[in-house]
């Protein structure tokens, strides 16, 4: 699978991916089918619904493979979110995502 090159700058990888402007949100599904989030297409999280479209979109869902690359394109935002837990969510919500088993599945809606 051929990958952009991402850069140590968030806004210079999110340039990389697709606009998804016809996405009015995306729902982030566990295993056991509960949904766990909802990351709508609106400013503060419209970036956040870019990467996690696209990693569905190239892996198949948010796995530990997909969760590993989502933090290389988040750049800067990755430390700040280390060293501020709660910060943002969604990249918290990456850091958590180690094991096959808590994979995410993405849902338009």
């Amino acid at each position: 699978m051929q990958l952009p090159d991402f850069s140590d700058k968030f806004s210079d990888n999110l340039a990389l991916l697709p606009a998804m402007d016809t996405v009015a949100a995306i729902e982030l599904v566990d295993q056991s089918g509960a949904a766990v989030a909802k990351i709508e297409n609106k400013p503060g999280q419209a970036g956040s619904l870019r990467v996690y479209g696209w990693l569905a979109g190239k892996l198949g869902a948010i796995t530990p493979e997909a969760a590993e690359l989502g933090l290389k394109i988040y750049a800067e935002h990755t430390e700040d979110a280390r060293a501020n837990p709660g910060k943002h969510p969604n990249i918290d919500r990456l850091f958590g995502i180690q094991t096959p088993d808590q994979t995410l599945q993405v849902k338009g809606l």
